[in-house]
């Protein structure tokens, strides 16, 4: 299938996400992405707080209406993750890892997240996949920088933020096609095993609620949880939590 893409660009938003949402009820098609210079309510997972001062990154947010069955809309995160990395490869010569799910990180520090809406409306229900990338370095707080990182700090100049939104519309527009095809899932789940250190033998923290699990990582379930082996050796499935890298940290 093949993913047209229509670019609405704003000076400002609150947030990308909110404004592709509200077109989508108003019954956008899919493929509508919305692109501002700023947003002044940026948001992450969990409700976190996405810094986004103007110029200082790509604030991005797509419309999709999957033709899959909802069993495997978990992998919209894990498609817009594979698409950045694209993205930074092609416009930056960056190569960026990925921590589950959603996560971009080049030296172990965030240049890039990923956030995935699902809401309804009268054509039926649709995804709202949100990506922000650190392209230069005012892109995040003083205060965060031994954990964030921009494309301007690790290569040594700021990219175009045309560039680089030419080069993740496309590669979106690639990686779903890709799963609407046959065994699409699984060829998602696969790919971003390849792509992210996280994927095997990474001992992690996962905080799911008030619970923490620590264990290794033994790769993805097709619907995209990661499969975290425990100290007694059995196979938990985690959906939706928060992952630390316990590599060389104490306790």
């Amino acid at each position: 299938m093949e993913l047209k893409a229509t670019i609405l660009r704003y000076e400002s938003l609150p947030s990308t996400n909110t404004e592709a949402a509200n077109q989508a009820r108003r019954g956008a098609p899919e493929g509508l992405c919305i692109v501002a210079r700023a947003q002044t309510q940026g948001r992450g997972r969990q409700g976190r707080t996405w810094a986004s001062p103007p110029g200082a990154g790509l604030y991005f947010s797509i419309v999709l209406r999957p033709r899959i069955e909802a069993r495997w809309w978990p992998l919209l995160s894990l498609l817009g993750a594979l698409a950045s990395r694209d993205a930074l490869r092609e416009a930056c010569a960056l190569v960026a890892d990925i921590k589950w799910p959603n996560d971009l990180l080049v030296e172990e520090r965030k240049i890039g997240g990923v956030l995935a809406e699902v809401i309804e409306t009268e054509l039926g229900r649709a995804c709202i996949l949100g990506i922000g990338l650190n392209l230069r370095d005012g892109a995040f707080p003083r205060e965060i920088r031994a954990t964030a990182t921009s494309v301007e700090r690790v290569s040594g100049e700021a990219p175009d933020t045309e560039t680089v939104l030419q080069a993740l519309v496309r590669a979106i527009a690639d990686w779903y096609g890709a799963l609407h095809a046959p065994a699409g899932p699984e060829r998602i789940c696969r790919e971003w095993e390849a792509s992210s250190s996280y994927a095997f033998n990474r001992r992690v923290r996962a905080t799911v609620g008030s619970e923490t699990i620590e264990g290794l990582t033994r790769g993805l379930e097709l619907d995209g949880a990661l499969r975290l082996e425990t100290e007694d050796g059995r196979i938990e499935r985690i959906y939706s939590a928060d992952i630390v890298s316990l590599r060389g940290v104490a306790g």
